[in-house]
């Protein structure tokens, strides 16, 4: 993958595409990062665990890094912003109990 850019906003699933050669789904989908529709649109690869976890982020705030893939738009991570505050809310609970 190439030219990979990370992007902040909210994610929301466009289409679902045709299943792959494989069977394993596929999915367009579009970070807003402004609010007024302004971001990037992306695809999950062929064959990736990723379309199988996208539709738990739909509407959530998401950090994406979207690379180029035989030229075209591919998700390579994603993040919820959701995931991040209740891991550090948990590491702050396991430190308190712990006396750090």
């Amino acid at each position: 993958m190439k030219n990979i850019t990370r992007h902040t906003g909210t994610l929301r699933i466009v289409k679902r595409m045709k299943n792959s050669y494989l069977g394993n789904p596929q999915f367009m989908a579009f970070v807003d990062e402004s609010g007024e529709g302004h971001g990037v649109r992306f695809r999950t690869a062929a064959n990736s665990s990723h379309a199988y976890g996208i539709e738990n982020y739909e509407g959530q705030r998401v950090t994406v890094t979207v690379g180029t893939h035989y030229g075209c738009a591919t998700l390579n991570t994603i993040t919820s912003h959701k995931e991040e505050t209740h891991r550090a809310k948990w590491s702050a609970d396991v430190k308190a109990n712990l006396g750090l």
